[in-house]
């Protein structure tokens, strides 16, 4: 191991903690959120099992206006709010309340998108059937989706690990917030450059996994 990360250890092994459990709440979140949120927004719409053009549209904007804030003002915006539910608005549990936030509006519209890839005519034999829409949605849909749902899914977590850098504004640490501050900020430039390294290879083996398992799931 070379001397620069041995002399920081101990901060390189916090700050990738703190990486992951940032990333990991905004997984659960896209999952336990957004993918019934993503799964709404299909239902919702017109000539589909749920229509409701009320809560397609309303759903449907508070996802674009979500996703259309640039992620640091969106963290900024939220200082009170995420304040009000943790106590504070410092620090890495702080910092998961905006990432879960930015989470569910990204993964509910490429929840959306897999599912508007399903063909028409399997819904249509669900419900010649007598299926009932949580029949069509857990033994049709998300069957004949799952592939996308894991690419999709794959994808999000790579935005989370990107958003998660920009976390140091509010104290939340990471390995991006460890690379400017004692790389960059304290012109140690190998340092940052080992930090981006890992940051490359976490999301190379991100990618590596998804692809796998959506490969291997696809029966299409």
């Amino acid at each position: 191991m070379p001397e620069i990360l041995m002399q920081y250890e101990a901060e390189i092994w916090r700050s990738i903690g703190e990486t992951f459990i940032m990333v990991g709440v905004s997984i659960l979140a896209a999952i336990l959120v957004g993918l019934p949120v993503g799964t709404l927004l299909f239902l919702c719409r017109k000539g589909n099992l749920l229509s409701n053009q009320l809560a397609f549209s309303t759903l449907n904007l508070l996802v674009n206006i979500t996703r259309s804030f640039p992620f640091l003002l969106l963290v900024v915006f939220l200082i009170p709010f995420t304040r009000w539910i943790i106590g504070t608005a410092i620090g890495t549990a702080a910092a998961t309340v905006p990432l879960a936030i930015i989470a569910i509006a990204h993964y509910s519209r490429l929840v959306e998108q897999s599912l508007l890839d399903v063909p028409k005519g399997v819904l249509e034999a669900a419900v010649s059937m007598g299926a009932s829409v949580r029949e069509v949605v857990f033994k049709f849909l998300y069957v004949e989706a799952r592939s996308g749902l894991v690419l999709g899914l794959t994808t999000s977590i790579i935005s989370f690990i990107s958003y998660s850098t920009i976390m140091g504004v509010v104290g939340g640490g990471g390995i991006g917030d460890f690379a400017i501050r004692y790389g960059y900020q304290r012109f140690e430039t190998e340092l940052m450059m080992y930090m981006i390294i890992i940051m490359v290879i976490l999301v190379q083996a991100i990618q590596f996994t998804g692809m796998t398992v959506s490969r291997l799931i696809d029966k299409r």
